[in-house]
Parts: structure tokens; C-alpha cells; sequence
């Protein structure tokens, strides 16, 4: 597999019909230069204030950021400009933080989306950090953020898939809220696991059911509105897979019901969000009649 081929389509997407219109936008904002910025590592990820930057600039920077909407991970302040996401990413963020330490580790986000995540991490000092999303949308979010942050971050459109073919390999991987959206979740954990250096960790988060028995559900055409979901497994038949893939040291780091504190509409993100995924009767189930979001964290280990 030719990754420098591939990793062409970051510069070509720019002239696609759909995305032309955002990378206009994009070259206004970064047409502002601005050095020796603030950077707040905080719940809403920031950098600068207000005072940094005249009417104009702010005026800007807002239409931007308008026109990169929907935003689904966050949120962030820049320059005082507060971009409500859809997704409260600190909540997860802060319940992985005490599980990891990245310093001077060389680091994957698999499903990266904007980079909320990537840029929380570089309070950790790590040594490099890369994000693999094909999203050309989440691309130009990242850039919009980081043309002012002027980080070291490398975004790359590729997907897991094309992890394991990368010029190097990495000492941790996350992989949060990608594992459902693979039609083969064990092919997708073995991907991780070729990724990784010896000794390599990882840490992911998917949708679970409750249970005892090593079993998944497999939704019909839709899970909570979204069509591409397969594969819901129970906490062992979970562990299975990872053992399968080449990891051990298996650990549960939390077991989460997503509820509208985390997932929500705002007028930065969609008009729908998990309030209308769920059946207005009942909470504990989807539309579809499944049981509602509940989310599993787990930590692992390669195997030597």
C-alpha cells in the first residue's frame, strides 16, 4: 500500500465542489498571524482572548468557524469565541486522563475527528502525536484551531486501515468511538496491534450491552439513527476479540451511560442529537427498540 499516495488526498480535497467553499473560509482566518498565544488546557480547550485580536480579525475568525458547523467534538474558546460541540469531549477525556501518561511517547488518535483530543494531550509532552481521520470537514477544523495553536500535531486522512502500512510505529494508540463503525471489529483490533511498538498500549471505547455471555448485538440498518453501527458486544465477548488481536493486560477502565449532559444538540453541531435517538417513552431504549448508549472504556497491552 502506497501511503504517500495517499496522503496526496489531504492537498487534492481542497478543490473538491463540497469542500472548496471551507478552505476559503480557512485561508481568511489564517491570513491572521498571531504569536505567543495563551493556550488553556482546561474543559474547553483554548487559545488566546479577546484582547489579542481587533474587530475585524474576531469577525473572521467567527464566520470561520460558522462555516465549519457541524461541530461534533469540543468544546473550544478561541479567542474568547465559544464553540459549543455536540460532544463534551472533556467528560471522556477527563475519565481517561488518570489512566495514561504520554510523555515522550509517540502517539496515534484513530477517528481523531477536529483534534480535541491531540490537543489536550500536548500538556503531556509527548513526543509526537498523529490523528488518522479521512473527514475533509474535521480536517479543516483541526487546521483552523492549530493555525493559532502551532502545534507539531500531524493529521493524516488516512484511517485505521492504513495504520499498520505507516512510516513508523506507535507507543500508544486511542481509538475512541470507532470499533462499532467497523463491519470487522477483530481485523480493526489486529490493525491496532500491527501499529504498535513492543509494549505498545492502547485504549478504545465502544458501545456495549450488558451481559455475561460472549455475545454482541448486531442492529438492523440502524442503532440510535446511525446506519453504520454492526457490532455491540458484551464486555467479554469484547475482551475475546482483544485477545484475539494480540493484546493482554486487559483492564475496564469505566462503563458509561451517554446521557444529554455529553451528547447534545447545540446550534454548532446538528438539529438532532441523542435526545432524539432515544424513544421518547423510554430512555433505556433507542428508537429502534434497543438498548440506549452505554459506553465501555478499556486499556490493553500488546503482546510480546
Amino acid at each position: 500500500m502506497n501511503i504517500e499516495k495517499l496522503k496526496k488526498k489531504k492537498e487534492e480535497c481542497r478543490t473538491w465542489k463540497n469542500v472548496e467553499p471551507w478552505y476559503k473560509e480557512l485561508q481568511n482566518t489564517q491570513k491572521i498571524e498571531k504569536t505567543n498565544l495563551k493556550v488553556d488546557y482546561g474543559d474547553w480547550f483554548g487559545i488566546g482572548n479577546r484582547a489579542d485580536i481587533n474587530d475585524t480579525e474576531y469577525e473572521t475568525i467567527l464566520k470561520t468557524a460558522k462555516s465549519l458547523i457541524p461541530w461534533r467534538k469540543g468544546p473550544f474558546k478561541i479567542f474568547d469565541l465559544e464553540i459549543d460541540s455536540e460532544w463534551q469531549s472533556n467528560l471522556k477525556y477527563n475519565l481517561l486522563r488518570p489512566h495514561f501518561n504520554l510523555k515522550d511517547k509517540i502517539v496515534a488518535d484513530i477517528g481523531c475527528n477536529n483534534g480535541y483530543y491531540m490537543f489536550r494531550m500536548l500538556e503531556d509532552n509527548p513526543k509526537r502525536v498523529v490523528g488518522f481521520d479521512p473527514s475533509p470537514l474535521t480536517l479543516h477544523q483541526f487546521e483552523f484551531i492549530n493555525h493559532f495553536v502551532k502545534s507539531e500535531i500531524i493529521y493524516e486522512m488516512l484511517g485505521v486501515e492504513h495504520l499498520e502500512f505507516y512510516n513508523h510505529k506507535f507507543d500508544f494508540i486511542f481509538m475512541l468511538g470507532v470499533l462499532y463503525h467497523r463491519a470487522d471489529p477483530v481485523g480493526t483490533l489486529k490493525a491496532l496491534n500491527r501499529g504498535l511498538n513492543s509494549k505498545g498500549e492502547i485504549i478504545i471505547d465502544t458501545f456495549m450491552i450488558d451481559g455475561e455471555d460472549e455475545i454482541c448485538l448486531t442492529p438492523n440498518q440502524r442503532y440510535s439513527k446511525i446506519p453504520n453501527i454492526y457490532f455491540i458486544p458484551t464486555i467479554p465477548a469484547l475482551k475475546n476479540w482483544l485477545i484475539r488481536a494480540g493484546f493482554e493486560n486487559i483492564e475496564v477502565l469505566a462503563t458509561v451511560i451517554t446521557t444529554k449532559e455529553e451528547q447534545r444538540a447545540t446550534s454548532w453541531s446538528f438539529d438532532e442529537s441523542l435526545e432524539e435517538f432515544l424513544d421518547p417513552n423510554d430512555i433505556n431504549k433507542t428508537v429502534e427498540g434497543y438498548p440506549a448508549p452505554k459506553r465501555v472504556y478499556i486499556k490493553a497491552k500488546k503482546v510480546l
